[in-house]
C-alpha cells in the first residue's frame, strides 16, 4: 500500500509565517524556539502502589463469618 503525503499550506499561529506542512501547528522555528524556552530532560516518575479509596463500609452479609 502506498502512503499519501499530502502537505497543505497554512499559516503558522504564532509568527504569522506562511508554512507548509501535514498537520497544522507552529512552523519550524517556532517548535524549535518553544523546545528551547519550554522543553526540559525526561524524567522518571516514582509510581505509588493503588490504594482504593473506602466510601462505604463492606456490607454485614458480605462480612459475616459461617
Amino acid at each position: 500500500m502506498e502512503s499519501l503525503e499530502l502537505e497543505a499550506t497554512f499559516t503558522c499561529p504564532r509568527c504569522s509565517a506562511t508554512v507548509s506542512g501535514r498537520f497544522y501547528g507552529p512552523c519550524e522555528s517556532c517548535r524549535s524556539e518553544l523546545r528551547a524556552k519550554l522543553g526540559g530532560e525526561a524524567r522518571q516518575i516514582e509510581l505509588t502502589d493503588y490504594e482504593p479509596k473506602m466510601n462505604v463500609t463492606p456490607n454485614a452479609v458480605a462480612t459475616r463469618d459461617d
